[in-house]
C-alpha cells in the first residue's frame, strides 16, 4: 500500500496530540495517510500496554487511517543508531510516502526529540539504494519522502507555518480523549501526572485556537520544517 503520509509517534497519541486535526482534514481530501508508533508507551504512569493498544486502536479509528503500525521500541531507551534506522527504513519503503510527519524538535519528553531526529535521519537514509533491507522475504527498493515535517508538543516552538484545521478540532479532539487512561478524569484512581491536568485538556483547545488566531481561522495545527518551503507564487501564499 503507498500512502501519501505516513506520522511517526514516539508514543501512542504523539501523532493525535501533535498532528491528528491536519491528518483528519488530509483524508477527507483523499489522501491516504498511516501511523507508525515507535513504542507502546510502557513506561507511562497510568493504564497500561494492554489498554494502550486498545486506546491506539480506537483513536485510529477515528482519524480514519489507512494503516497504524507499532514498532516495539524500548520506551525512553530506544537510540538514534543502525538498527532502529533500518527499523524506519523498512517502514519507509514499505509505505513510500511522500510526506513524512514526526515528533517535535526538542521537548520535555526525551523520546521526542530522539524519535524526531532518528525518523528524520532514516528518511535520508532510506533513500541510498547500497542500504538494503527486506519485507517479508522481498527485498525493498529505496525511497526517500519528499518532505519531512514536524510537529509540536509540550514546549511552544514557533512554527514555521500553520495548517488550518477549522471543521475538524472536534474530531482531533475525540482522536486525542480516545485515550481515556491518559487524559483528566476527575474520577480516576490513577496517579496525577501533567498531561492527566485539567489545565492540560483544556490546553487542547485553546493552543489550536491561537494557532488560528494568528493565521485568521478558528483552529490551526504548526509545524516546523528542515529545509525552505518552495513555492511557485506569491499567490499561493494566503
Amino acid at each position: 500500500m503507498k500512502l501519501d503520509i505516513l506520522a511517526f509517534g514516539a508514543h501512542p497519541d504523539d501523532v493525535e496530540l501533535g498532528c491528528s486535526g491536519t491528518i483528519i482534514k488530509e483524508i477527507s481530501l483523499g489522501k491516504k495517510v498511516g501511523i507508525i508508533d515507535l513504542t507502546r508507551g510502557e513506561l507511562g504512569t497510568r493504564g497500561s500496554v494492554e489498554i494502550r493498544n486498545q486506546e491506539a486502536a480506537a483513536a485510529a479509528r477515528i482519524l480514519g487511517v489507512s494503516v497504524r503500525e507499532n514498532l516495539d521500541m524500548r520506551d525512553g531507551f530506544f537510540v538514534n543508531d543502525e538498527a532502529h534506522q533500518l527499523q524506519i527504513i523498512a517502514m519507509l519503503r514499505k509505505y513510500r510516502p511522500e510526506i513524512v510527519l514526526c515528533n517535535a524538535i526538542d521537548d520535555r519528553h526525551i523520546d521526542h526529540g530522539k524519535g524526531s531526529k532518528l525518523v528524520s535521519d532514516a528518511c535520508f537514509l532510506s533513500g541510498l539504494m547500497k542500504i538494503e533491507t527486506e519485507h517479508n522475504g522481498q527485498k525493498q527498493e529505496a525511497w526517500r519522502p519528499k518532505l519531512v515535517y514536524h510537529y509540536i508538543q509540550w514546549k511552544n516552538i514557533t512554527p514555521d507555518f500553520v495548517v488550518d484545521i477549522t471543521g475538524y478540532n472536534d474530531k482531533r479532539v475525540a482522536s486525542i480523549l480516545a485515550y481515556t487512561s491518559q487524559f483528566y478524569n476527575p474520577n480516576s484512581n490513577e496517579p496525577e501526572t501533567l498531561i492527566a491536568s485539567k489545565n492540560f485538556l483544556e490546553s487542547l483547545n485553546y493552543r489550536a485556537q491561537d494557532l488560528g488566531r494568528l493565521i485568521g481561522t478558528n483552529y490551526g495545527e504548526g509545524f516546523t520544517v528542515e529545509r525552505y518551503l518552495a513555492v511557485n507564487s506569491l499567490s499561493d501564499l494566503m
